[in-house]
């Protein structure tokens, strides 16, 4: 018989359970989950990938109801999934490497079969990274298509009102002094905030949790991360259905028309959902969460143990399995 605890963590899930898998699987569904996401800056950051080392910028309308165009700061969606695979690796890697496993155990599946595996030149394709992500095949073997999906973000205001230029020189050791200016950085401001979604297809529970783990615990995003580039990321609405209902650049469009109150709450994020469910194709399969706190709270308390662990290696290898046997 459940506690009172637990009856109260699984009633959390309740809305959401009908759109998680029990396993991965290889054809994908039109369960979707999407988490949108502030993005706040809290120190200069470079979001950057040209030689001239200027900040990515796109184009696009002011807002939903102002059509005139603007140049806003691009947080390209490749940068965003960067950090995040390599987060939830490193997660992966010291959760199994902290558990006490006897011989028994090391030589037992799941646990036996967990490989090293990097990017990009060494993915296993075996682990819960590989199959969530996706992985490419450098051999006969079967690529993993991905089932997480990432936009570029932009800024809310516009390039000119967050980014900054700074000069930098170099101190002499020996005498204190400065030299002449070594170079230039074209930075994004700290506070500002960068509204962004990641979607997920056809993915168990335990993948959410190990997404939103990744989500929270990652905080330096951008070039030059040893000084600058901190960043908090806050889940501020989950929505479920069968089809995407919401993009990036539309949800920072809408936010940029509810600017005037510089909160940005759960509440005007569901209004915004609840317009956009409207013009779903499957209008009555659209959950939108009203436990984002709470659903929060149960992943930050989920043990990342030996059976949360055996749990998602063992799926992991299945699904791994089954792939490769049908490119057999």
């Amino acid at each position: 018989m459940e506690s009172k605890a637990q009856e109260g963590n699984n009633n959390v899930w309740e809305s959401l359970e009908t759109y998680f898998l029990a396993t991965p699987e290889p054809i994908i569904g039109a369960k979707t989950i999407q988490i949108l996401i502030i993005r706040e800056i809290l120190d200069y950051a470079a979001f950057r990938t040209e030689d001239t080392k200027e900040l990515n910028t796109m184009v696009t309308p002011t807002s939903v109801t102002i059509k005139e165009q603007i140049s806003r700061v691009a947080f390209l969606a490749s940068k965003q999934k960067a950090v995040e695979t390599r987060e939830m690796e490193r997660m992966l890697r010291t959760a199994v490497d902290s558990l006490d496993l006897n011989e028994g155990d090391k030589n037992k599946d799941p646990f036996k079969n967990i490989t090293e595996c990097y990017l990009k030149d060494n993915l296993c394709r075996k682990c819960p990274r590989c199959i969530l992500h996706g992985a490419t095949a450098l051999s006969s073997e079967a690529n993993i298509k991905h089932r997480i999906e990432y936009s570029t973000a932009t800024s809310l205001l516009p390039w000119n009102d967050i980014e900054e230029t700074i000069t930098f020189n170099a101190i002499n050791d020996k005498d204190i002094s400065t030299g002449q200016a070594l170079g230039t950085r074209y930075l994004v401001k700290p506070a500002t905030i960068f509204p962004s979604i990641i979607t997920l297809k056809s993915v168990t529970k335990e993948e959410f949790i190990l997404a939103v783990k990744s989500l929270l615990s990652c905080k330096s995003y951008g070039a030059e991360t040893r000084i600058g580039g901190d960043v908090r990321n806050h889940i501020i609405g989950i929505v479920a259905g069968w089809e995407e209902i919401i993009t990036s650049l539309e949800f920072t469009l809408e936010l940029y028309d509810e600017k005037t109150d510089s909160k940005i709450t759960k509440e005007k994020v569901t209004s915004i959902l609840e317009s956009y469910k409207e013009m779903a194709g499957n209008k009555n399969k659209i959950t939108i969460e009203d436990k984002i706190d709470e659903i929060i709270k149960a992943v930050q308390e989920t043990n990342l143990d030996k059976e949360f662990l055996s749990k998602v290696y063992t799926d992991s290898q299945n699904f791994y399995n089954s792939q490769n046997k049908k490119k057999k």
